[in-house]
């Protein structure tokens, strides 16, 4: 059976998000994210996709969008965001809150570390504040760097990364530090975590992302 990872935490995660999300004005939601060419709505339609989409489902989506996995994610979302309301998405986060589910093709922490980035994505571009507490974060930090398809390692290649709140490190060469929080959005791919990084190499990765 699969089982979420940290689920106390991700259920914390998803009632923040959705306090968060209620707040918002129609124009927010329609504001681009951090992720490109979804919104702010389409990124929380995705999330609520966690706990609902099957394997079957997400293979039929994937040939849907010939075989482009990052695709059949946002075709997923953008549909799901065409159906349902913003007060009915934020309904879905609050009752699947506890759901102690995911897809079989993802890894325990993956809910966890989807949460802590997608909200990133969402606020930064909102110019709202989110500091997720470094004990949520620093679980995310060595599972996203192994990822397989995330590519965390290819990008860092030849650098050090330190966290400097919790005490995460890897690799070797010239120093990249900073915050959990900013480590985790860089692993992912966002350049706007490299914002809250510094030291000598991080020029390096700059050309990366």
């Amino acid at each position: 059976m699969t089982r979420v990872a940290m689920l106390d935490d991700v259920a914390a995660e998803r009632l923040a998000l959705a306090d968060e999300l209620e707040e918002l004005t129609e124009e927010q939601w329609a504001t681009p994210s951090l992720c490109a060419g979804w919104t702010v709505r389409d990124v929380a339609a995705h999330l609520t996709l966690s706990t609902r989409t099957t394997v079957p489902r997400f293979a039929w989506a994937a040939v849907k969008a010939r075989g482009d996995v990052d695709r059949a994610f946002a075709d997923e979302a953008r549909e799901r965001a065409r159906r349902f309301s913003h007060a009915e998405l934020v309904g879905q986060l609050r009752e699947m809150a506890r759901v102690d589910r995911r897809l079989r093709l993802s890894g325990p922490l993956d809910p966890l570390n989807d949460l802590l980035v997608h909200r990133q994505d969402i606020a930064i571009p909102l110019g709202h504040v989110v500091d997720a507490p470094v004990e949520r974060v620093a679980p995310c930090l060595p599972f996203i760097w192994s990822a397989p398809f995330v590519g965390a390692a290819k990008r860092f290649a030849g650098v050090r990364l330190v966290a400097t709140d919790c005490g995460w490190t890897e690799g070797a060469g010239p120093e990249v530090r900073g915050p959990s929080s900013g480590m985790l959005l860089a692993l992912n791919g966002r350049r706007a975590g490299l914002d809250r990084l510094d030291g000598p190499g991080l020029d390096l990765v700059r050309g990366r992302h």
